[in-house]
């Protein structure tokens, strides 16, 4: 039977600096040794499994000698994937993903088991024919003179110079409304940079740890993360309101996260649907690929965010208005920045 080295980098954040070192393993390449590595992998470098114990139970050496049960040696590579998709749903993580040459698994619970909230036929009614579209932000203006700007990805780079002119072009509108639902995150630095168009101080918006050693607990002492202002760039100084649903998730997490400790926003929708911590790869001896969440996030209270960040103003959108083709939640963000207009 063949054999692979398997080989995966351990960060390790220590008191003096940063160094790296390897922990090297030998697994077969058959359906069992593909098995003990992927279930190693996760024991010794996932960022959740103390939390998720917490939370729902999870017992990873239980789920090994449960799924273990399903593995043969004969089994086909098809089934093996399946049985190690299942494995990995245990975790009831999106940010999870093993993946093949033809496949890849994700768990889904997380927003198939909520409500959409968001409809992209409705939507279009708000954004109306004559939007305005730059680094992939739609805006318009609606009847209201309240600004609406979708945000439908973080996945491409935000150019400063054109935030200046979303910006600069709304300022004339009373308040805003950003539009994050169905966006699925992307890059951590694009979410930041909008993000960091809504303050004018240095803010703490909260902790990073990284992983150092293999044990469930063996992490570094959490750093602050801070948020800077975009000094020399256009801020916006009025009332805002981030709209959300279950599929603003990773990356639109964190920025739902950030916005949320702003004074002049409000949070409206359904809860996040979480993903807070930042990925790292690995492989298996038979070449699959497995992604997963390595470093933890927590917000300025130390509260993981993992499962999600809840509205200020809970709002589903309601089978009469679908009906309709009225937005419940577009509605909410604009009677309550109305009324905190006429209210100031």
């Amino acid at each position: 039977m063949a054999k692979r080295i398997f080989n995966y980098l351990i960060v390790c954040l220590l008191a003096l600096g940063a160094t790296s070192c390897v922990t090297e393993d030998t697994f077969d390449d058959n359906p069992e040794g593909n098995f003990e590595a992927l279930w190693k992998i996760i024991n010794e470098r996932y960022c959740f499994l103390d939390y998720k114990n917490e939370e729902y139970g999870l017992d990873w050496d239980k789920v090994h000698d449960e799924y273990k049960n399903r593995i043969t040696s004969n089994m086909s590579n098809k089934a093996l994937f399946d049985v190690l998709a299942d494995m990995l749903d245990e975790l009831r993580d999106g940010h999870v993903n093993l993946v093949s040459k033809d496949r890849i698994s994700q768990y889904r619970e997380w927003y198939d088991s909520y409500p959409r909230n968001f409809s992209d036929s409705i939507q279009s009614i708000y954004l109306g024919r004559d939007y305005n579209y730059a680094s992939g932000l739609k805006y318009s203006i609606l009847e209201d003179n309240i600004a609406y700007v979708y945000c439908e990805s973080f996945q491409s780079g935000i150019g400063e110079g054109n935030l200046d002119e979303i910006l600069s072009a709304l300022a004339v509108c009373n308040s805003l409304i950003i539009d994050v639902r169905n966006n699925g995150g992307g890059n951590l630095t694009t979410a930041e940079k909008l993000a960091a168009r809504f303050t004018n101080e240095k803010m703490l918006v909260g902790y990073m740890s990284y992983k150092t050693g293999p044990g469930h607990s063996d992490f570094s002492s959490p750093e602050a993360v801070y948020l800077e202002p975009s000094l020399d760039r256009v801020r916006w100084q009025k009332q805002a309101v981030v709209l959300t649903n279950r599929r603003s998730y990773s990356a639109t997490n964190d920025f739902v996260g950030k916005m949320k400790l702003m004074p002049r926003v409000t949070i409206i929708g359904d809860k996040t649907g979480g993903g807070s911590g930042l990925p790292f790869s690995s492989e298996l001896p038979n070449g699959w690929s497995i992604r997963f969440s390595a470093s933890p996030m927590y917000d300025p209270d130390m509260k993981q965010m993992e499962f999600g960040i809840d509205p200020d103003i809970k709002v589903d959108i309601s089978s009469e208005d679908y009906s309709r083709g009225v937005d419940t939640i577009i509605e909410k963000a604009r009677e309550y920045l109305n009324n905190k207009e006429a209210v100031e």
